[in-house]
């Protein structure tokens, strides 16, 4: 359960502006507009501290909650500017589009597609296959892997589809989070990016009905706190 002691606003109305801005890509001027509409007055700077705050601690909770998915993956990288420079956010996502796991990295390199794969394998256990582009990085995070799989003599080894066809699946998926992220005009830093898209995820998950759930996607959002 995430710990809202010590706050001066009720834990729904924190929840519910976190879930709006991450949800609806609205600037924090924005929001604090839209707040000031429903009767509650917060500066945006203090909309800002919220899901800096408590996006990533609502991401971490959502990794225990979502359903199970496909054996077959696929793996790209996105980029996102912070300070105007480019990062690159990777993903990974099931055969059928649903969100797995995703890491923020300065580099596009081995050791950025390592991570994120061991991630995913921790979290969602081992794929039969995973289909990525022809980035020589993520073969090689793959491979390192497997390398890991055969010190350890685990008896697995995943298949690894080179085809940018093939890994449309999780390109047409960066849209939702590249939509958000356009009009709010560059993150400052790397950690307010990297918890910002933590909580846009999350909300992409929730769309996706990645928590196996009919209430509504603020209710969802906001159970994955208790």
């Amino acid at each position: 359960m995430i710990d809202f002691k010590g706050v001066h606003y009720p834990r729904s109305v924190i929840l519910f502006a976190v879930y709006f801005y991450v949800r609806y890509g609205v600037s924090y001027r924005d929001l604090e507009e839209i707040m000031a509409e429903r009767g509650v007055t917060v500066d945006h700077a203090t909309l800002n501290r919220w899901v800096l705050k408590y996006s990533p601690q609502v991401a971490q909770m959502e990794q225990k909650r979502k359903v199970q998915t496909a054996e077959s993956w696929c793996m790209d990288e996105t980029y996102v500017k912070v300070r105007g420079e480019w990062v690159y956010l990777y993903r990974a996502v099931g055969r059928d589009g649903q969100t797995l796991d995703f890491i923020l990295s300065a580099k596009r390199d081995t050791a950025a597609a390592k991570k994120v794969f061991a991630n995913a394998l921790y979290h969602n256990g081992i794929p039969t296959r995973i289909t990525i582009d022809r980035s020589r990085s993520n073969a090689a995070g793959i491979n390192e892997v497997n390398k890991i799989f055969k010190r350890l003599q685990i008896p697995v080894q995943i298949d690894t589809v080179r085809s940018k066809y093939l890994n449309n699946i999780v390109e047409q998926d960066h849209r939702f989070v590249k939509r958000l992220t356009k009009p709010m005009l560059g993150f400052k830093s790397f950690i307010s990016a990297a918890a910002t898209l933590a909580g846009i995820e999350v909300a992409n998950m929730i769309r996706k009905g990645q928590f196996g759930s009919s209430i509504s996607g603020f209710r969802q959002f906001a159970k994955l706190a208790e």
